[in-house]
C-alpha cells in the first residue's frame, strides 16, 4: 500500500470545485487521468457495458460520488467514495471520521470470507435417519464438491465444513436444510456457492432418500462477520453550546432508545447502512445482499434491535462497536465490470476482501456516530438543510454562483421552498 502522510485529511476539500477535489485526489492517491476520467462519466458505464450486466437495458443512471475525508482504519489512512444522492452523508462520516482521530481511527477486523449454501430436503420418510446418513457420509459430500471452482481453489478457498439443521415444524412439515460452507476468498462467491450447492444435489439424494429443492447461498452471513470499535476522547465531543459531556450522553442516551426499541432501531439501523450502501455501490457490491443480512443478524435474538453499541470507558471517553455480516468482494461481478467501481478499488487501495470489508463496516460505524451526534444536539435537518436548499435551488432554474446564494438566503431565513427560490431570483 502507497502510503501519504494524513492522505485522507483534506481541509476545505467541500468548499473546492469538482474539478480541483479531482486535482487533489491525483496528488494524494495512486488514480492518474484516466482514472479521474471513469469517474467523471467521460470513459464510465456505457450503455453497451450496461447492455452485458443486465437484461432488457434501456440506458444507465447517474448518482454524486463523493469522497469521505479522516478516515484511519487499522492505522492506515483511507480516502473512502461514497455513492448516494442522500445529503449531509458523506459530510458526517467525514466529521466522525475527523473526532476518531484523536483516539487513533477505527480498529477492525473480520471472519474468513466462509459463506452458507443450504440445501432444502424434502420428502424424508424418517429425519433421524437422513440426518445420520448425512454425517456418515459427510466427507464423501465434501469430496464431491472439492475443486468445483478451480480458481477459488488455487487462492486456498472452496468447501471447508457441513453442517445440518433439522425443520421440524414448518407449514409443510419436517424437512432437513443442508448447509454447506464455502471458503470465497476474494470474491463475493455467490456463483461459486450456488454451483458448488446445485452439484450435490445427486449425492444428497442418494443418501437421504429424500427430494432436494432450494439450493441457494444465504445472505446471512453470520460466518463472514467484520467488526469495528472507536475510541473518541471526551475533549474532541464537545462543540458551540453543547459540553463534551452533553454530547457523549446524548449519543449514549440515543443508542439506548435503539437497543430496545425496534421502530427506533429500524432508523437507527438505516442510518448505519447509509454509511455502509454507499461504499458497497461504490465498489460494484450487491448492496441488497448485506442489507438482508444486516437486518437479518440485527434480528437474531428474537427482537430487531441496534447493530452498534455505544458506552463510556474508564476514562471518560466515548467507545462505540459494531459487528455485522459483510460478504463483499474485490473480484467477479460488477466489481471488474463496472469502470467506476474499479477506480474506487485503486483508490481504496484494498487488497483483500476482508480488508474492504473492516473499511465498510468502520464507515457504517462513522455514520452511526454522525447521526446520533446530530439527533442528540441540534436535530438531524439542520444536517440535511444545505444541501437540500441547494436542490431546491436548483430546481427552481438556479444556476453557477446563483446556486450558493439563494441556498444560503433561505437557509438563513429558515425558509427553503421552491415558492421562496423563485422569488430570490426575480
Amino acid at each position: 500500500m502507497t502510503c501519504y502522510k494524513n492522505a485522507s485529511r483534506l481541509p476545505d476539500f467541500y468548499n473546492l470545485e469538482v474539478q480541483k477535489r479531482q486535482q487533489v485526489l491525483l496528488a494524494k492517491s495512486t488514480l492518474d487521468s484516466e482514472h479521474i476520467s471513469a469517474l467523471s462519466g467521460d470513459d464510465g458505464l456505457t450503455v453497451e457495458n450496461a447492455n452485458h450486466m443486465i437484461e432488457n437495458v434501456i440506458g444507465v443512471h447517474g448518482l454524486p460520488m463523493g469522497i469521505a475525508t479522516n478516515f484511519i482504519v487499522n492505522g492506515n489512512e483511507r480516502l473512502v467514495p461514497m455513492v448516494i444522492e442522500e445529503s449531509s452523508v458523506v459530510a458526517g462520516a467525514s466529521l466522525a471520521a475527523k473526532l476518531a482521530r484523536a483516539g487513533g481511527g477505527f480498529k477492525a477486523k473480520s471472519n474468513s470470507p466462509e459463506m452458507i449454501g443450504q440445501i432444502q430436503v424434502l420428502d424424508l420418510e424418517d429425519l433421524d435417519l437422513a440426518y445420520h446418513n448425512l454425517m456418515e457420509n459427510k466427507q464423501t459430500i465434501l469430496d464431491s464438491v472439492i475443486g468445483i471452482d478451480p480458481v477459488i481453489s488455487e487462492l486456498g478457498g472452496g468447501v471447508k465444513d457441513m453442517e445440518i439443521r433439522l425443520m421440524e415444524k414448518s407449514p409443510i412439515g419436517p424437512f432437513i436444510v443442508v448447509h454447506l460452507i464455502y471458503d470465497t476468498r476474494d470474491a463475493m462467491g455467490a456463483n461459486a456457492v450456488n454451483t458448488a450447492t446445485e452439484h450435490l444435489t445427486p449425492i444428497i439424494e442418494e443418501v437421504t432418500g429424500g427430494r432436494v429443492h432450494l439450493r441457494i447461498l444465504s445472505n446471512l452471513a453470520d460466518r463472514r462477520l467484520a467488526s469495528a470499535s472507536v475510541t473518541i476522547p471526551l475533549e474532541e465531543l464537545g462543540f458551540g453550546n453543547y459540553s463534551a459531556e452533553k454530547v457523549r450522553d446524548g449519543i449514549i442516551e440515543a443508542w439506548a432508545f435503539a437497543s430496545v426499541d425496534p421502530y427506533r432501531a429500524a432508523t437507527h439501523n438505516k442510518g448505519i447502512m447509509n454509511g455502509v450502501d454507499a461504499v458497497v455501490i461504490a465498489t460494484g457490491n450487491d448492496w441488497r445482499a448485506i442489507e438482508a443480512g444486516a437486518h437479518a443478524y440485527a434480528a437474531r435474538s428474537g427482537s430487531y434491535t441496534s447493530l452498534s453499541k455505544w458506552y463510556v470507558d474508564n476514562h471518560g471517553s466515548l467507545c462505540g462497536e459494531i459487528e455485522m455480516p459483510m460478504a463483499v468482494g474485490i473480484v467477479g461481478g460488477a466489481t471488474g465490470v463496472h469502470p467506476s467501481a474499479k477506480v474506487v478499488l485503486e483508490l481504496l487501495e484494498v487488497r483483500s476482501s476482508s480488508e474492504l470489508a473492516e473499511i465498510i463496516v468502520s464507515v457504517g460505524l462513522a455514520q452511526n456516530l454522525a447521526a446520533l451526534r446530530a439527533l442528540s444536539t441540534e436535530g438531524i435537518q439542520r444536517g440535511h438543510m444545505g444541501l437540500h436548499a441547494r436542490q431546491v435551488a436548483i430546481a427552481a432554474g438556479a444556476e453557477g454562483s446563483e446556486v450558493n446564494m439563494i441556498a444560503s438566503k433561505m437557509v438563513l431565513e429558515n425558509d427553503v421552498r421552491i415558492k421562496r427560490a423563485l422569488e430570490l431570483r426575480r
